[in-house]
C-alpha cells in the first residue's frame, strides 16, 4: 500500500508543471502592470498578481509530499 502522504510520480510532474505555470503567469501579470495605464485593468492585474502568489504558495505545500529521491 502507498504512503499517504506522498504524492505519486506523475502528480509530483502535474504540481511541478503547474506550478511554472502560475509562476509565469504571475511574472507576465506584474511584468505588464508597468505598462499598462487604464487604472481598471491595473486594479484586475493586481488581483491575478495576488491570487497567484496564493496559489503558488500552496502548490509549494505540495512539495513537502514530494518522496525523497524524485
Amino acid at each position: 500500500m502507498m504512503d499517504q502522504d506522498n504524492l505519486a510520480l506523475h502528480e509530483t510532474m502535474e504540481t511541478h508543471e503547474i506550478l511554472n505555470f502560475k509562476t509565469v503567469c504571475l511574472l507576465r501579470s506584474k511584468l505588464m502592470q508597468g505598462l499598462c495605464f487604464d487604472n481598471e485593468l491595473k486594479a484586475l492585474m493586481e488581483k491575478d498578481v495576488q491570487q497567484s502568489i496564493k496559489d503558488v504558495n500552496e502548490l509549494l505545500g505540495f512539495y513537502k509530499q514530494i518522496p525523497k529521491g524524485h
